[in-house]
């Protein structure tokens, strides 16, 4: 089969399971995407490691633009979203997605792909053995928008959401937690429309990025992960009612180890 066909097939399939896994755990796709879109570029498109990771990291924001738009506003409807808390919060993370952006853009992809490996295994740790606790401190505008400036430059050095980063960020500083929830699904999509746009312009005119590229964001991966993402996240949320998510974010979290590991090693 054609390479590039090779790549839509994969990118439909990987979207209904991020789709799926987004639905019933809460977490973003980045997670995901970005070792499995390295892979496929590395082996399909004869991508090095040095130019696959922004490339891999930015298309992943790209399809977060999506998810995060049906999420956003299912969160609007449910009364989620607190004005004062996403204003001060998506101001800083806003800040923090351009810096992160080109932060990646213009780091080594060896360190890159390190320093993936190094927070995912981080975020698995927490999603496992973390704790939603509180501080003895509100949060101060300037607090919210130090967290939020803080969780965007993360996340799109990552390529994802920051959910998993910016709850308990909130919730640390006396948030409540549907709140935390409902803010970090509306910054989310603010990490990844400045996060993209970053990666975008900061890719634009490069010659080592694949064909059919929008600086370093890989429209056709982008195109197919969406369409089915989109679909199988309400699957996702309701099988997520009917099994033992603690158990499934457990075995996400060692797989999500593993994976880092063989990206810090080195192994394809």
């Amino acid at each position: 089969m054609d390479p590039f066909l090779v790549i839509i097939v994969s990118c439909l399939m990987l979207g209904s399971v991020v789709g799926i896994l987004a639905g019933m755990l809460g977490i973003g796709g980045g997670l995901i995407i970005v070792p499995a879109l390295s892979y496929l570029l590395i082996h399909f498109l004869g991508m090095t490691t040095e130019t696959v990771m922004p490339v891999a990291i930015a298309t992943s924001l790209s399809t977060i633009i999506f998810t995060g738009m049906s999420s956003a506003l299912a969160h609007y409807k449910l009364g989620n979203i607190q004005k004062h808390i996403v204003l001060y919060t998506g101001l800083g993370i806003a800040f923090g997605a351009i810096v992160g952006a080109q932060v990646a853009s213009h780091i080594s992809g060896e360190l890159l792909k390190d320093v993936f490996a190094v927070l995912v295994i981080l975020i698995a740790l927490q999603m496992i053995f973390g704790k939603q606790k509180a501080s003895e401190n509100d949060a101060s505008k300037g607090t919210l928008a130090t967290v939020g400036g803080g969780a965007g430059l993360l996340s799109a050095l990552m390529g994802i959401g920051g959910g998993a980063l910016l709850v308990p960020a909130l919730v640390w500083f006396r948030v409540n937690v549907r709140a935390a929830i409902g803010c970090a699904a509306f910054c989310g999509l603010v990490i990844a429309v400045f996060g993209t746009t970053s990666f975008v312009v900061a890719g634009w005119g490069e010659i080592d990025v694949p064909e059919y590229s929008m600086g370093y964001v890989y429209l056709p991966a982008t195109a197919g992960i969406v369409a089915t993402s989109m679909f199988t996240a309400n699957i996702g949320a309701k099988l997520g009612q009917r099994v033992n998510v603690r158990v499934l974010k457990a075995m996400l979290a060692c797989l999500l180890v593993l994976v880092s590991i063989r990206m810090i090693l080195g192994i394809e």
